[in-house]
C-alpha cells in the first residue's frame, strides 16, 4: 500500500493563527488536495455535544414508520429538500441503487431576493422539533467552517482570500443525513449492491461529520482502496468535481465509496452526515487561467454550477 497523504489539520491554525501557522495550513491543505483530495479537520466549531445530539435526532427520524417519512418526500424537488426513500439514488455509472435513505436540508436565504423554484422551503418535521433545530444549527456551523476552508484554498491558488465568498454566501449548499439501513437477509440483495457505490462528489468541497461506523474508503493513485478512519470529533473534508473543474484537475476530486460491513454486521445501521458546499447556480466553473498551461491544457468545457448540478442529478437518478 502506497503512502496516502490525508493529514489532520487544525482549522484554528488558519482562522486564529499567526502568519506562520496560516502559511503552513494553506500549504498542507493544498498539498493534500493536490495529491489525494482528502483531509481531516479538528477545531471546526462543532462541539461533541452538538454532534452527539445530531446523531440522536437523525436516528429518531429514520426510526419513524415509513408512513410518516413518506409525508416528507417530494419527488418534484429531486431529493434536494426533505426525505428520499430507499432505492432512489445510485452512483453515476451504476445500475443498482445504493443501500440507503436520506434527508436533505438546503439553504435559508438571508438578505437577498430569491425564487422559491430555486430555493424551496425546508420541510419541518412536526413529529421531531429538535430534528429541525439541530440540523439547522449544524448546517450553519458547517457552512461557516467550509467558507474558512475555501479562503485557505483560495490563498493556495493565489486568488484573493475572499474569492469564493460571493458565490457561496446564500449558495446551493446541502446538509444530508444518511441512513444506511440494516440488511436482514444479505442473500436477498443484488450482488453489486453497496451502501454507496464508487463516486465523486458534485460540489466544491464536502465536510463530513465522523460517521457512526467504519466503511468510507478512497481510491488511491495506485488504484487501491484506502479506509479513512477519522477521530470521532473530526470532520473529513474532500474536494468535489466543481472545484476540480475550476482548477483544471490541480485539486483532485477523489473517487470514494461506502462499503458494506462484514456479513455478521449487515443487520446494523450506519448513519452519516455530509455537508455538500455548493456555490450559487450562476457561478462559472470555467477553469482558472492560472491552472492552465502547456503541460496542463484545459480539460473541461465551460459550465455554470447550475448546469453541472442539473446534469449530475440526472446521472445519479434523482432528476428525470
Amino acid at each position: 500500500m502506497a503512502l496516502v497523504n490525508i493529514p489532520r489539520l487544525d482549522l484554528t491554525h488558519y482562522t486564529e493563527g499567526n502568519s506562520e501557522l496560516r502559511k503552513k495550513f494553506v500549504a498542507d491543505i493544498g498539498k493534500a488536495f493536490n495529491e489525494t483530495g482528502f483531509v481531516t479537520i479538528s477545531n471546526h466549531g462543532l462541539s461533541q455535544e452538538l454532534i452527539d445530539e445530531l446523531y440522536q435526532v437523525v436516528k429518531q427520524f429514520f426510526d419513524q414508520p415509513e408512513s410518516i417519512k413518506d409525508k416528507y418526500e417530494f419527488p418534484e424537488l429531486a431529493g434536494q429538500r426533505g426525505y428520499t426513500s430507499k432505492g432512489k439514488e445510485k452512483a453515476k455509472d451504476s445500475k443498482t441503487p445504493d443501500l440507503k435513505e436520506f434527508w436533505q436540508r438546503g439553504q435559508t436565504i438571508v438578505g437577498e431576493e430569491y425564487s422559491k423554484a430555486d430555493f424551496p422551503d425546508n420541510p419541518e418535521v412536526s413529529e421531531l422539533p429538535r430534528f429541525n433545530a439541530v440540523t439547522a444549527e449544524i448546517y450553519k456551523k458547517l457552512e461557516d467552517a467550509g467558507r474558512n476552508l475555501l479562503k485557505a484554498i483560495a490563498t493556495y491558488l493565489e486568488l484573493p482570500e475572499d474569492y469564493f465568498e460571493e458565490f457561496v454566501i446564500n449558495g446551493n449548499s446541502i446538509l444530508r443525513a444518511i441512513h444506511y439501513f440494516p440488511i436482514e437477509n444479505p442473500d436477498s440483495i443484488p450482488a453489486d449492491a453497496v451502501r454507496a457505490g464508487a463516486h465523486e462528489d458534485i460540489n466544491l468541497i464536502t465536510l463530513l461529520i465522523g460517521a457512526s461506523a467504519d466503511g468510507l474508503e478512497v481510491l488511491t493513485k495506485d488504484g487501491e482502496w484506502f479506509a479513512i478512519k477519522a477521530k470521532g470529533e473530526d470532520i473529513v473534508v474532500n474536494v468535489g468535481d466543481m472545484l476540480q473543474r475550476l482548477t483544471n484537475n490541480k485539486l483532485k476530486s477523489t473517487t470514494h465509496r461506502v462499503v458494506n460491513p462484514p456479513r455478521e454486521l449487515m443487520k446494523t445501521s450506519r448513519y452519516s452526515v455530509p455537508f455538500f458546499l455548493h456555490p450559487k447556480s450562476s457561478m462559472s466553473l470555467a477553469s482558472l487561467d492560472s491552472c492552465i498551461d502547456a503541460e496542463h491544457p484545459k480539460a473541461y468545457e465551460d459550465y455554470t454550477a447550475g448546469e453541472y448540478l442539473d446534469e449530475r442529478l440526472r446521472e445519479i437518478g434523482l432528476k428525470m
